[in-house]
């Protein structure tokens, strides 16, 4: 009963912040305020009108769904190599792999800076997807090893056994008994890269900025109820995302 307590205030300690700017971003004042005095929504149209806050949206956008789609095919790489392959020095590789996640974000940022400005990647779509990749990659392999580690290893065996190539095993029979890990992956991948404020601030430059960044700016020079607006329709982007990939990977394993 007393560790259930704590668990559920602890959830609500974390919660709380989010559930309190909802309201304020529905207030009329031009200041965060809570409880919020009124209602309205022109706070989310000055958002959409603000043609700042729409590119750097549609820059994370495609920045997401790009670092989504490379995550995901170069993790179910890496994790099918580490699971079926012999590779040399597997344990080495595995702790490169685990990095990302341990070397502090601040770190990774600055030496992915100095990298990225001598060969001119600052700013550009294939700098995101290099960097937010690397920040992924740990999350989308460690899901799909969970994933592969639980599949049946003697059903590939077995089309194999028939004839069927190594290619055409794993896209009929291995990919689809898989396919709810590589869903939550690719989530994980997409998440990840969309919220991701800390190296795309270093990586950013004056004309392509990503959402975070455009955020982390008006912070520092103009605190708005737009702020809060943002904050609530990323809340609901990401509990949108997490949803539809709960309901994708249940129709995925009944099938």
């Amino acid at each position: 009963m007393t560790v259930s307590a704590v668990a559920y205030a602890v959830t609500v300690f974390l919660l709380l912040p989010t559930i309190l700017i909802i309201p304020m971003s529905f207030g009329p004042d031009r200041y965060l305020h809570f409880p919020p005095n009124g209602f309205t929504l022109h706070w989310y149209a000055e958002f959409f009108a603000d043609p700042e806050w729409v590119d750097s949206t549609l820059f994370s956008l495609r920045i997401a769904v790009l670092t989504m789609i490379v995550a995901t095919v170069v993790g179910t790489l890496v994790s099918l190599a580490l699971v079926r392959g012999r590779l040399p020095g597997k344990s080495l590789f595995e702790l490169l792999v685990v990095g990302p996640v341990i070397v502090p974000n601040i770190a990774l940022a600055i030496a992915m800076f100095l990298v990225f400005d001598r060969l001119r990647l600052t700013g550009t779509t294939v700098g995101f997807v290099v960097a937010h990749t690397a920040l992924a990659l740990p999350f989308v392999i460690f899901t799909l090893l969970a994933s592969l580690y639980r599949f049946d290893a003697d059903l590939e065996r077995a089309a194999l056994s028939c004839g069927a190539g190594p290619l055409r095993a794993f896209f009929h029979v291995t990919l689809p008994l898989i396919a709810p890990g590589v869903v939550s992956a690719a989530l994980f991948a997409f998440i990840i890269s969309f919220d991701e404020p800390v190296i795309s601030f270093f990586i950013s430059d004056l004309d392509h900025k990503s959402l975070p960044r455009k955020m982390f700016e008006d912070i520092d020079y103009n605190i708005s109820p737009t702020l809060a607006a943002v904050a609530t329709m990323l809340t609901g982007l990401t509990l949108l995302a997490l949803t539809a990939g709960h309901f994708l990977r249940r129709g995925m394993s009944r099938s």
